[in-house]
Order: C-alpha cells, then sequence, then structure tokens
C-alpha cells in the first residue's frame, strides 16, 4: 500500500493475491478501443464527437479529435472506457 498526500493507492503493479489486471480474454469481451479504431464520446465535455484512438490504456483512451486550424497540432482528448463507443475497428 502506498500513500501519496491524502490519497491511498494499492497494487498498483497487479501483482498482489487476485490482482486487478485483465486478461487478454477478459479485455475482447469488454470490446475496448485498440489504437487505430474509431470511437465516438458518449459521455463528457467532448460528446457527439468522432476520433481516433492514438493510446490505449488500463482505464481510458486519448483520441485524437481534429487539428487546431491556428497550430495544426491534433486536438486530443482522454475518455475513459465506459464513455465511449467503438464505431469501427
Amino acid at each position: 500500500m502506498l500513500y501519496i498526500g491524502k490519497l491511498r493507492y494499492t497494487n498498483l503493479l497487479g501483482d498482489c493475491k487476485g490482482g486487478n489486471r485483465m486478461s487478454e480474454e477478459q479485455e475482447k469481451v469488454i470490446g475496448r478501443a485498440k489504437e487505430g479504431d474509431m470511437v465516438q464520446v458518449k459521455k463528457g465535455n467532448s460528446v457527439g464527437k468522432k476520433g481516433k484512438v492514438v493510446v490505449a490504456r488500463e482505464n481510458s483512451v486519448i483520441i485524437e479529435v481534429g487539428i487546431n486550424p491556428n497550430t495544426g497540432e491534433p486536438v486530443k482528448t482522454v475518455v475513459n472506457h465506459k464513455n465511449y463507443k467503438i464505431i469501427k475497428k
């Protein structure tokens, strides 16, 4: 167990009895997006926006939703797995 400020973190490495990591089979059943998938945001500030998954993490994905016309840089946002749906693989 690790304390940082008032927050308590447990099982960061997933090596404790029972673990909190999912197997690849469990991830397939849930239908988490992978890099390159197209998703549509269901909840949050970016609701309704569609984007391409750039990075897939354990609890969320980073999607590219457009390009800033002034700077030419990609506009990215972080979305929790339960707040999007996959529209293309």
